[in-house]
């Protein structure tokens, strides 16, 4: 006769498999309680500042700017948590990112940072028991694992709760959430959830019972304190033990489900303890929505801070620097200070190669960048910069660079060279001309527009007049824009506009430093330090002949 626990029973045949986006659509429905019911969010911080995300994708100039490769880097790994629309919504009031600002700033402190990742462990932990206790057929079985789930929620709610209490919160939105929280964990229903709870596992703990097995047929009763012979027998027989022999103990499996016969025994065990599982019953059914909105919704949105500032340390530990920039949305002298590209930076890491950083800065009345130099310089790595600057800041995330000043912009556009396509029926240059005109006629006073070589299926001539038709506009209205061509007449337009040109190696011209520096455009100089290398000038040339 082998005695065997109801816990061993309930438990023995289930293994811990996970689903992706189990929560996908209950987060949803958190988000919209969060609204109505004007929970704390950790990522916004007015009701109006809610997103619906089921209409949020991708924005245009995503893949121009190479945004989509750096929400991948950030969000790699966290799937589960459906990130990336809190980083496909720029926000549109500075106090926003301000609050996002305070909230990376106190992450920032390790002990909060290690109960925040710990909590998030354990509700990972609830997850995965509610899948497998969907994913399972077996009515007690679910049951069990659904009872496990609630116990462990209690349990993270009360650590998290405590954990809290004991850091120093700087930010209103930590403030916010760890006061609700604690309110929460005091509640009544909280309480009585947590009471009941531990009173079922109690009861549940005590029903113990006996499989007697004969022929082809078990009979289960309740455990009367029979004894236990096992270590009885292993003592008698243990002198006669030589050497290591073979093991003949009978272990119980732990498959995904329960087998037909463990299924019945558990039927008999639970008509053993009528009260017990009649309680158990009620309990799931009662406490089917035991997760709290507000509790779920941080659970998923905090990984949006996490996430980014994991992210943000590999390329500190690479000597790179990062800012929480200064936001205005009507000053346009802005700024920063070794800035680079994001996701070329985190390219190059792990092909442990060197990262240029560079400045810019506007000043008064200057609002357009002109990038001129030669190719392969890093004119369109600078552009890229100036735009992902910008739209990180306005998502409420730190910066690359050790200082910066931003413009939280009404809309970001970009035109950067695309392929011809043969579906629209247009050339190149009409293309162009299209999709410049769709441009300027969304844009306003402040939008940012990035640009990247157009006009250049035309000739030079045609180029130049369409190119000089444009900046009017541009500075009409009076918008940010970083403007890479190889037109040098663009870079000495007017008082609006600053020239920045990509440099080389004096002594090789052929090589390129990836400086973008602030300096008038000459095309001429290139050309001349090329002339010079292979004494190709009118003076060189003129040595050539008389030898």
């Amino acid at each position: 006769m082998k005695r065997r626990s109801l816990a061993d029973s309930l438990y023995c045949a289930v293994w811990v498999r996970w689903r992706l986006f189990f929560w996908r659509d209950a987060w949803l429905l958190f988000i919209e309680g969060c609204l109505a019911m004007n929970f704390p969010s950790i990522l916004f911080e007015r009701p109006e500042d809610f997103i619906d995300e089921r209409q949020i994708d991708a924005l245009d100039f995503f893949v121009d700017l190479n945004l989509d490769q750096i929400i991948a880097a950030v969000t790699a790994g966290r799937e589960e948590y459906n990130l990336k629309p809190f980083f496909y919504y720029p926000l549109n009031r500075t106090d926003a990112i301000e609050y996002r600002h305070e909230i990376m700033q106190d992450l920032e402190n390790a002990a909060l940072s290690e109960h925040v990742k710990s909590f998030s462990q354990k509700m990972r932990t609830v997850r995965e028991h509610l899948a497998q206790a969907d994913g399972l057929h077996y009515n007690y079985q679910k049951e069990a694992w659904f009872l496990d789930a609630v116990e462990v929620y209690c349990d993270t709610v009360n650590c998290f709760a405590a954990n809290l209490s004991n850091v120093a919160l700087k930010s209103r939105g930590f403030l916010a959430f760890g006061e609700y929280l604690a309110n929460y964990a005091g509640s009544a229903d909280f309480t009585s959830l947590l009471a009941e709870t531990k009173e079922l596992k109690a009861d549940l703990a005590e029903a113990r019972y006996c499989v007697l097995i004969k022929d082809n047929g078990f009979e289960v009763r309740k455990y009367g304190a029979q004894s236990d012979y096992s270590a009885d027998v292993e003592e008698t027989f243990a002198k006669f033990k030589q050497g290591d022999v073979k093991d003949y103990s009978v272990k119980f499996s732990c498959l995904p489900r329960m087998n037909n016969i463990e299924s019945k025994i558990l039927d008999f065990v639970a008509q053993l303890y009528p009260d017990t599982f009649s309680n158990l019953d009620s309990y799931c059914a009662k406490n089917s929505n035991f997760l709290d909105e507000a509790v779920a919704a941080f659970d998923r949105e905090i990984q949006f801070y996490i996430a980014y500032l994991e992210h943000m340390a590999i390329l500190k530990r690479a000597g790179l620097k990062f800012c929480y920039p200064r936001i205005s949305n009507n000053c346009r002298e802005i700024y920063d200070y070794e800035g680079f590209d994001l996701a070329l930076a985190y390219k190059l890491i792990g092909e442990n190669s060197a990262i240029v950083c560079n400045d810019f800065y506007l000043t008064d009345k200057e609002r357009i960048f002109v990038v001129t130099g030669p190719n392969q310089g890093g004119k369109t790595t600078f552009a890229r910069t100036f735009g992902q600057l910008h739209y990180l800041a306005a998502i409420g995330c730190p910066v690359p660079g050790a200082e910066a000043r931003l413009f939280l912009f009404d809309r970001l556009f970009t035109h950067f060279e695309r392929e011809e396509d043969m579906k629209n029926l247009r050339g190149k240059l009409q293309d162009d001309l299209v999709r410049i005109y769709d441009i300027l006629n969304r844009a306003t006073s402040s939008s940012i527009i990035i640009l990247n070589e157009i006009f250049t299926s035309t000739t030079l001539q045609d180029a130049v007049f369409l190119s000089k038709k444009v900046m009017e506009k541009m500075i009409e209205f009076d918008l940010l824009c970083v403007w890479v061509t190889f037109i040098d007449e663009l870079a000495s337009f007017g008082d609006q506009v600053v020239s920045m040109v990509s440099t080389i190696v004096p002594e090789d011209p052929a090589l390129r430093t990836f400086k973008i520096l602030r300096r008038q455009a000459d095309g001429l100089s290139y050309a001349m330090s090329i002339a010079e290398k292979h004494r190709l000038t009118y003076e060189s040339l003129k040595e050539r002949v008389k030898s």
